[in-house]
Formats: C-alpha cells, sequence, structure tokens
C-alpha cells in the first residue's frame, strides 16, 4: 500500500495534493465528501478539480461513490501521500524503503534520513473501524468519526507517549509525526515472540522487561497492550514499542491495565519457559511494579 503511493509521489503536482487535502478537509464533516464542494475545500476551480480527481482516481488516492449526491472520499493511500509529502517538506525524511512489518493496525517502513529510520502508518479504524470505536477511548465522545481520525489519533496518543518516556524508559526515540504517522528511531532486534531464549536467559530478559514497566509507570503511562509481540531483544538489552493504546497512570482504569499487562508478560514466560521463571503471587509482582519497588524477580520468591 504505502510502498505503492511512494513510487507515485515524483508524479504528484502540489495541485494534486491540494486536491486531496480538500477531500481530506470535507471528511471531518461526513464520510464521503459533495464533489460539489471541492473547489470550496481545496481552493481550486471546478475545472482544476475535474482534471486533480480524475488523476488522483487513477492512482487510486481518492474513491467515489453515488449516493444522494456524487461523494468522494480519501483512500489510505492518498492520506499515506499526504503524511509522506509533509514529512518530505519538514526534511524528516528523504527516502522509501523496505517493510519492516505489515500488521492488521499498522505498516512499518524503513526510510532514510540522516541515518535509517522506521515510519509507521496508524490503520486503525481502516478495515476494522466497529472494533476500534467500541475499544479506543478517543473514540467514545465523537458523533461522526472516520477512520483516518481514529488513525491519526493513534499515532498522536503514541507519539505523545514515546516523548514522554523517551529515553528514561526503554522504547523508540520518536521523530516526527503527521497525520496517522510517525517517525522513529529503527530498533534492532528480534521480537521476543520469536526469540529462544538460553535458560540462564529467561530470567534477566524478564526482570529488564518488567523494570521499564515499573519506570513506565513511574513516569505517567501503562502501555495497555503488553505482550510477546511488543518487545524487541538484541544484544544491548530490550526495547518495549507499540504505545498507541497507552493510557495515563492517573486513569480510572491503569491499574486493571497494568495487571493485565504483567499477568499477560509473566504468563508467556511461563509458558514458553516451563521451570525457568519462579513460582510466585502475581498479585504480589503487579504490587511491586505499581508501587516502583520492583528490581528482580528474585526478591518475591
Amino acid at each position: 500500500m504505502a510502498r505503492n503511493v511512494a513510487s507515485v509521489m515524483q508524479d504528484l503536482a502540489p495541485e494534486d495534493f491540494h486536491l486531496l487535502s480538500g477531500v481530506e478537509h470535507g471528511m471531518r464533516f461526513s464520510e464521503w465528501v459533495n464533489r460539489e464542494k471541492l473547489p470550496r475545500f481545496s481552493r481550486l476551480t471546478p475545472e482544476e478539480v475535474d482534471f486533480r480527481l480524475n488523476r488522483c482516481l487513477d492512482r487510486k488516492l481518492v474513491e467515489r461513490k453515488t449516493i444522494q449526491y456524487e461523494g468522494v472520499r480519501l483512500r489510505m493511500d492518498g492520506y499515506d501521500a499526504l503524511a509522506l509529502r509533509t514529512f518530505a517538506q519538514r526534511g524528516t525524511i528523504e527516502g522509501f524503503g523496505v517493510p519492516l512489518g505489515v500488521g492488521k493496525e499498522s505498516d512499518v517502513f524503513e526510510v532514510q534520513s540522516y541515518r535509517p529510520m522506521a515510519l509507521k502508518f496508524h490503520r486503525e479504524g481502516y478495515t476494522n473501524f466497529r472494533e476500534v470505536r467500541r475499544e479506543r477511548d478517543y473514540t467514545a465522545e465523537k458523533e461522526h468519526l472516520s477512520w483516518f481520525y481514529t488513525a491519526r489519533k493513534a499515532a498522536e496518543r503514541e507519539y505523545e507517549a514515546l516523548e514522554a518516556l523517551y529515553p528514561d524508559v526503554s522504547v523508540p526515540r520518536p521523530e516526527d509525526q503527521n497525520r496517522h504517522a510517525l517517525i522513529m528511531e529503527k530498533i534492532e532486534g528480534v521480537e521476543l515472540s520469536r526469540t529462544k531464549l538460553e535458560p540462564e536467559q529467561v530470567r534477566p530478559i524478564l526482570d529488564m522487561i518488567l523494570r521499564e514497566l515499573t519506570r513506565a509507570y513511574e513516569m505517567g503511562y501503562v502501555h495497555a497492550d503488553m505482550s510477546q509481540y511488543n518487545v524487541f531483544v538484541s544484544e544491548e538489552g530490550i526495547t518495549i514499542f507499540d504505545w498507541p493504546q497507552a493510557v495515563p497512570a492517573d486513569h480510572e482504569n491503569a491499574e486493571e491495565f497494568l495487571g493485565r499487562d504483567v499477568r499477560n508478560l509473566f504468563g508467556y514466560f511461563e509458558r514458553k519457559y516451563p521451570g525457568k521463571v519462579p513460582e510466585i503471587d502475581e498479585s504480589e509482582l503487579v504490587a511491586a511494579v505499581r508501587e516502583g519497588s520492583f528490581e528482580r524477580l528474585a526478591d518475591l520468591e
């Protein structure tokens, strides 16, 4: 998806981006933007709108549908193009690289800047809109919602959390954010779920992750979606990533989320490395993380 957009970026003129921005503006008010309103939203003449709209339709950046009127809306590629252009104008990125990870709620690519970085496009709401609206608290009070609103809010949430936590907590260094996308440090390592730890590594790695969760809570954040899929392991240590669902430590459900994070993580290690982690009271472990006293599992045996 985004790789296709990167390949057509050089073919797009400023007026094409005016058209895309106009559609984006109109989607703040309705899912489908009345084509007759595009000259006002894009500040292009009706003739220019016709020409640019056809170009963007050919490149699958927008789509249209006839309802009571002819409606137009952004495709995800069009939203990607707007974010990429902003990053390029800011000088944040200079080139687009290979995929680093593609999932249901995000796509991550390597990008070039003064050194290789990671570009993450949030996809929340694009394919699973109803589920996201039900689960994300930032959608609860909105009457009209679009998929790009939920994706943008997820990117803003994650960038805010990374800025607050880095460098005191082992998270990717944030670089820039626009719309549904953020630029961050490219992390080296292997996802915990795909790592086969040696017996003598199991406790130290679990201790490291729990200390980071403890520190994050002290600094005001709970990950709220912790699992073996959100940790990179390398020779230098561990890095915790994917923070769009993070909640403040003073959130009414923060302690519940923290407990779930700790239990999910501890349970994973118990299942994958039976006999390599101590038998401890999970409630005591959660309390130690919450109170900021956790140092190592051995202290709770």
